[in-house]
């Protein structure tokens, strides 16, 4: 039988336009990742005492960073389906809500942090020396006053994206970093500032960044730009619309958090062995934040599903906002199909490359060896099931079906994630791999979950 050819000329994103689109992406994830390694570098030039104070401060940003990209995609898919629906007025009235909404819930949580400071560093952090409490107060006290500039850089640039203009977010990323990272320089190693000359340069970077990115979305000349006003006229339907899809996603980052902290604590009871594997596996494959070296190395292996998550939310709206299905299943299955093969590459060159990383570690031979075979399985199973666990749940979130996708990862995360690693590890004796065992199954089991949904077609119905 005779294989009809679909005519495809009238698509929204040819080859070319996905390529421009996701490029971009791929550089600023990998930029991100490069000035990590660079910051954990400069910090414990500083001492011991000021990278952990950093690095538990960086963990709270790190959930607030998480919140806001949330939210920021929340936007970026009303404006998306309105571009798609060919709606510019709309779409760029759901912009500008979005910014003004961004930067008032900021300045509620900065002023929460504030208000908050002493319970933060006592009650969350608990019983800590004297010393890394210090440095983790000069850290937070100058930080958390860049939590708006970063909360309007992430809706911005969502916004681009929403375009499909990832170019400008990558460019106004790549200055921000050279900002954080010559500034860590100049006063840590040019004035021999402490905490502070790591905390300086984050604030002034992002406070650049916004900048920036608000100027830019001032201009007409963009399909989606700002209203040139100081007063917010709040439209409340839209900004439902916004947080219908911001507020379940940002939930499902924050479980997300307070699990890894949950599994953490499960490590901790296995033995010197098994956490020294833990922590080395972090730097290697752990699929949360950015904040300190053992996270660096991590994000490399799994930056083309991120890059392609991230532009997901901009192919899949625009078709969704079109009303064009069978486009946003072509395009979902190209996009999962491409996962898919960048993680194939990115996870042999962790493959190839182990040997080295764990001698530069100088782990014990026990360590080695259990790291070896945790990331050789993760691997593996990461290449398999990793795109239908993460980026299959974009396509649903870029449709507006949010909620669902909080509700089956959360479940999933905490039945298995967590209650599995427990079992598997501790009871079982496992050690740390059944953490990570317990970690596959949490993702074949969303990748169930999401497939029953896709083929049921009910993320069709949320637009």
């Amino acid at each position: 039988m005779k294989k009809c050819n679909i005519d495809r000329s009238h698509y929204l994103f040819d080859n070319q336009a996905l390529v421009s689109l996701i490029v971009p992406l791929i550089i600023e994830q990998l930029l991100t990742v490069l000035v990590g390694m660079a910051d954990s570098i400069m910090v414990a030039n500083v001492g011991e005492a000021a990278v952990s104070g950093v690095s538990l401060v960086d963990q709270i940003m790190v959930l607030l960073i998480n919140i806001f990209a949330a939210l920021a995609t929340g936007g970026a898919v009303v404006a998306g389906q309105y571009l798609g629906q060919k709606n510019k007025e709309q779409a760029c009235k759901s912009t500008t809500q979005l910014m003004w909404s961004m930067g008032f819930i900021s300045l509620v949580i900065t002023a929460f942090v504030y208000a908050c400071k002493y319970w933060i560093l006592h009650g969350v952090f608990g019983q800590i020396e004297a010393d890394v409490m210090h440095h983790a107060d000069v850290y937070l006290l100058i930080v958390t006053a860049s939590i708006p500039f970063i909360a309007l850089y992430n809706g911005g640039a969502a916004v681009f994206r929403a375009m499909g203009n990832s170019e400008v977010s990558m460019k106004v990323s790549l200055l921000m970093n050279a900002i954080n990272v010559s500034g860590n320089a100049i006063l840590i190693y040019g004035f021999h500032c402490g905490t502070e000359g790591v905390a300086i340069p984050t604030l002034v970077s992002r406070f650049v960044a916004a900048f920036i990115i608000i100027k830019l979305l001032l201009k007409d000349k963009w399909t989606l730009h700002l209203k040139r006003t100081f007063r917010f006229n709040p439209d409340w339907s839209m900004i439902r619309k916004i947080l219908s899809v911001g507020i379940p996603n940002g939930l499902e980052n924050s479980m997300f958090q307070l699990g890894k902290l949950a599994i953490q604590s499960t490590v901790s009871t296995l033995g010197t062995t098994a956490i020294a594997a833990q922590a080395m596996t972090n730097i290697l494959e752990n699929l949360n934040g950015m904040a300190a070296v053992s996270n660096v190395i991590t994000l490399f292996s799994i930056l083309p599903g991120q890059a392609i998550c991230l532009a997901v939310t901009t192919v899949i709206a625009r078709c969704v906002g079109a009303g064009d299905y069978e486009q946003a299943k072509y395009y979902n299955k190209k996009l999962i199909l491409l996962t898919h093969i960048g993680m194939t590459i990115t996870i042999f060159i962790v493959f190839i490359t182990l040997p080295f990383i764990l001698k530069v570690y100088n782990l014990s031979e026990a360590a080695s060896e259990a790291t070896r075979h945790i990331i050789w399985f993760h691997g593996c199973c990461a290449i398999l099931i990793w795109a239908e666990s993460f980026t299959l749940p974009a396509t649903f979130r870029a449709c507006g079906d949010a909620k669902a996708c909080m509700i089956i990862s959360t479940v999933s995360m905490w039945i298995f994630r967590v209650g599995a690693s427990y079992i598997l590890g501790k009871n079982l004796g496992l050690g740390v791999f059944g953490v990570w065992v317990a970690m596959i199954i949490d993702w074949a089991f969303r990748s169930l979950l999401f497939g029953i949904r896709y083929f049921s077609g009910k993320w069709k119905k949320h637009a």
